[in-house]
């Protein structure tokens, strides 16, 4: 085991301040994710920091699509389409395990926003810009074939339908994959560790190091490092207040929601993409056992750490569901989780609406050297890095002279993804099932475990031989166990949440699961990373509030 661990947590911490770094990345989402590897791969001495859990805020809350940007096309934004659908390919053959190539139905109607011809053209040009492979090009579907498909889609006045490719994701599990792979290269990276200050050279006030806050300890270190990269996502704009640098341009939060249904409730067959009577566009996608569906787009103002669903999101993307799928008549007691995420887009004065703020990224370098990047998307996360990262080696080639070799991740296969591309995906699949077979392990959760940890397969399969005995003396499932000691030991888990929401994904996909675990989950990390009797209780509370929020919505959002 590589020791990506917070049972390494002190050692983590001197690493981190025992000398200068060549760049500090402030936040563990899957932008800082990509930074980390991107910098370090290239030979920098790299530090990541993260407040909360790595991917816990935006990074943990998508879609969780890997999209070549076809509703950009109605925005114009031409060049992000093609850019974001070579991104998607280049994301799809280094981690093959956690990206999955998924048929989104687009059925049009008449009246509605996309007409045949209009969706023709713009699916044409999507797989001409997105360089999508041949098998995956559109289709062009008549009504009948549309019902074929997708029963429970709206037959009144339908008029037909496109085909075209989408890939579907774990967005936390991306994360954790890319941030496994940078500390694979020699990222020194924690959670749970938040900047509460920079440091500067009092002649030039430029900025030198951070301070950084211990979230369990709550002792404080000082980084130092030449370079400071802000990837805080929602919270760019409060590392930049605190660098005295919020001028011109700052983020606009939005909230999207998704609500989740068991199979017998929702059975879809197909994934759907669809025009909603306001002209949203939404997504209802199959995934194992369930069905989610969403996403909203609201302005948001209130809490960062956890935005929650509320009354009305839950309701719009009810009537939403029932506009589209009429035969279903789901209600909210239907409703088996849920998750609200933000948006951190860069605001623009001239946008009418949430929905047609430019997902565009930039990058901010401020006076003081503070290099801070905001917008963008989950799907272009490696060329943003690759941007973010030629900057600030430009900065140090002039600075001091130094030399850097350029990015070398667009052909680097993420943590787990080293099985040879996604061609050899079927066959390693294949393979892994038949060994997990052997260990009494069944096809469905073999499947599972494939797509969760790909190449690593093999060491969860070995804790599961090995651990048996344990497993039984804590009470645990041997596969559950298997997982928890991975997640413990390469995954850097601290808390239960980090386990059932991140890791696995649990609390938006398999709740049931999710419950019958917790407990023996919780006693065992207790005993393991030595909790006293008051973290046991709030990281229990943690928990128990966000099983919760998942299924009751707030009044608001704040």
């Amino acid at each position: 085991m590589n020791g990506f661990s917070n049972f390494n947590r002190e050692a983590l911490f001197n690493a981190l301040t025992e000398k200068q770094l060549d760049v500090l990345v402030i936040g563990g989402g899957v932008t800082g994710a990509g930074i980390a590897l991107d910098a370090s791969s290239r030979g920098l001495n790299t530090g990541l920091v993260e407040m909360q859990d790595f991917a816990a805020g935006t990074s943990s809350r998508s879609t969780k699509l890997v999209h070549g940007g076809l509703r950009y096309l109605k925005q114009f934004e031409i060049k992000m389409v093609a850019e974001v659908g070579r991104e998607r390919a280049i994301v799809y053959e280094n981690g093959p395990h956690v990206t999955t190539p998924e048929k989104m139905l687009l059925p049009f109607y008449k009246g509605g926003t996309f007409g045949s011809f209009t969706t023709n053209i713009g699916l044409l040009m999507y797989d001409f810009l997105a360089g999508v492979k041949k098998a995956e090009r559109r289709m062009m579907l008549k009504p009948k074939e549309v019902l074929n498909r997708e029963p429970l889609v709206k037959e009144k006045d339908l008029i037909g339908g496109g085909l075209y490719v989408e890939y579907k994701t774990d967005d936390a599990r991306l994360t954790i994959e890319i941030l496994k792979k940078a500390v694979q290269h020699g990222t020194k990276s924690v959670n749970y560790a938040k900047v509460i200050d920079f440091l500067y050279e009092p002649s030039t006030h430029k900025l030198i190091g951070a301070v950084m806050e211990d979230q369990i300890t709550k002792e404080t270190y000082s980084i130092y490092a030449k370079k400071i990269v802000n990837a805080g996502g929602p919270w760019v704009d409060e590392l930049r207040e605190i660098d005295k640098s919020k001028k011109g341009k700052s983020l606009h939060l939005t909230k999207g929601v998704h609500l989740v249904f068991t199979n017998d409730k929702f059975p879809l067959d197909q994934a759907v993409y669809f025009d909603t009577p306001d002209g949203r566009m939404i997504f209802a996608i199959p995934r194992g056992d369930i069905t989610y569906v969403g996403t909203t787009d609201t302005d948001y103002a209130g809490n960062k750490e956890q935005p929650l669903m509320t009354v009305s999101d839950r309701d719009y993307l009810l009537r939403s569901i029932d506009f589209m799928f009429p035969s279903l008549n789901l209600t909210a007691d239907d409703v088996v989780s849920s998750w609200a995420g933000l948006r951190p887009l860069i605001a623009e004065e001239d946008a009418a609406n949430p929905s047609e703020i430019s997902r565009k990224d930039e990058i901010f370098t401020s006076d003081s050297g503070l290099i801070s990047i905001a917008g963008g998307k989950l799907t272009g996360y490696r060329k943003m890095a690759e941007s973010v990262v030629d900057t600030l080696v430009k900065q140090l080639k002039e600075e001091e002279g130094i030399l850097f070799s350029a990015s070398e991740t667009k052909y680097m296969p993420l943590a787990g993804g080293e099985i040879g591309g996604s061609e050899r995906l079927k066959a390693f699949k294949k393979q892994k099932i038949k060994e997990a077979a052997v260990l009494g392990i069944s096809e469905k959760d073999a499947d599972k475990m494939v797509q969760r940890y790909g190449a690593n397969t093999d060491t969860v399969l070995r804790l599961f031989r090995e651990n048996q005995s344990e497993a039984k003396q804590e009470h645990m499932d041997p596969l559950v166990f298997a997982e928890l000691l991975y997640a413990l030991h390469e995954e850097a888990i601290y808390k239960p949440a980090d386990f059932f929401v991140r890791r696995t994904g649990a609390l938006f996909f398999e709740m049931e699961w999710l419950k019958a675990h917790k407990e023996s989950v919780i006693q065992y990390m207790a005993k393991a990373l030595n909790w006293t009797k008051d973290e046991k209780n709030a990281y229990s509370a943690e928990l128990e509030q966000l099983i919760y929020h998942a299924i009751q919505p707030a009044e608001t959002s704040s």
